[in-house]
């Protein structure tokens, strides 16, 4: 297996935070969707740290902590100081009633109810109780989870989260953790570039963990975010590099998008992309995977797994070699943003 490139996630950091070019997205061994047996968990975080990733990402959010509690495991094995790892803020998990649970899209979960709190005194109980769970000192990049309208439900439930985040201390909180050396970084897990901008042009962010808004369908954050992001030396963590699933599939019946089914006009952009993947003996898959690289400010992409093999299989879709004519011909007919920045040819 190709060694896996290590890049910094800026240069701006107290201390150096080295992301291998592809990490692991904890949000599947939170039980996203279906149960995941603790042997599959434990196994594909082996297989990830064998094969030379170092950058894990998670949440309190995923499995309300047993996605946490799951990479404690892991890192007893790893030694904390062999990787990089990130969590989030923005929800407490409270003990509750059974009729009270709060599972969102996991599955056999903990008895536990999620208040969103991004308050001061949130931020800080929430740092504190993913530490427990994951039984480390210290995380090395902490992210706001979920401000977004996306997640929130409408833009204005955003922007209340965003006020609250400024005006009840939650981002003074951050950046004392980052001063104090407590973490190297801060910034933000979101599925929308939008909050991200916004959040950069008021305060100093280090990273964002954007999901789903940069990828081989969809480009949009070229045109201001991005460019941002280099003039400030933002690193970005790429989550969600298939569209939720229809960069993986194809434009197939009930293919997804955006956690739904895929409208029309996404599913024939994508049957388009298929197109021109089948002239070049391409896998739509592999090359959804390499393309977000290419920019820049992507440091890594964490596609999840539920398993060994389904780590093995990513990384070999890192590394499947792609001809530069393909991506030019996605250029030239128009599928991909004629400033989109086309990754090296890895034959």
């Amino acid at each position: 297996m190709t060694e896996l490139a290590l890049r910094l996630l800026n240069n701006r950091t107290s201390r150096d935070v080295r992301l291998t070019e592809m990490g692991f997205g904890g949000a599947p061994l939170g039980n996203l969707y279906r149960k995941v047996e603790e042997e599959d968990a434990q196994a594909a975080l082996q297989a990830a740290y064998d094969a030379g990733i170092r950058y894990f990402d998670t949440a309190p959010q995923y499995g309300l902590g047993r996605s946490e509690e799951r990479f404690g495991t892991a890192i007893r094995r790893f030694g904390r100081d062999n990787i990089e790892l990130s969590t989030k803020i923005g929800r407490l998990l409270l003990d509750c009633e059974p009729d009270e649970v709060t599972p969102e899209a996991f599955v056999d979960v903990p008895q536990k109810r999620i208040v969103f709190d991004y308050s001061y005194d949130g931020v800080m109980r929430s740092y504190e109780a993913s530490r427990e769970r994951l039984g480390v000192r210290r995380a090395d990049i902490l992210l706001i989870h979920d401000v977004c309208a996306f997640s929130q439900g409408s833009q204005e439930a955003s922007d209340a989260k965003v006020r609250e985040l400024f005006d009840k201390g939650g981002y003074r909180a951050l950046s004392e953790l980052r001063e104090a050396g407590e973490i190297a970084a801060i910034g933000a897990g979101v599925n929308e570039w939008q909050v991200c901008q916004r959040l950069l042009e008021m305060a100093d962010f280090d990273c964002f963990l954007l999901a789903g808004r940069y990828t081989l369908l969809e480009q949009d954050a070229l045109e201001t975010f991005l460019p941002l992001c280099e003039k400030r030396d933002v690193g970005i963590i790429l989550g969600g590099p298939y569209n939720s699933g229809i960069l993986a599939t194809g434009a197939v019946e009930g293919a997804k998008y955006n956690y739904a089914e895929a409208p029309t006009e996404v599913l024939d952009r994508v049957r388009k992309i298929e197109n021109v993947c089948i002239d070049h003996q391409v896998r739509l898959i592999a090359a959804a995977l390499q393309f977000v690289l290419g920019h820049p400010s992507v440091k890594t992409v964490i596609p999840g797994a539920v398993n060994a093999a389904q780590v093995t299989a990513n990384l070999q879709l890192l590394h499947t070699p792609i001809p530069a004519a393909f991506w030019r011909d996605l250029r030239a007919s128009g599928l991909i943003h004629p400033d989109a920045p086309l990754p090296e040819e890895h034959a």
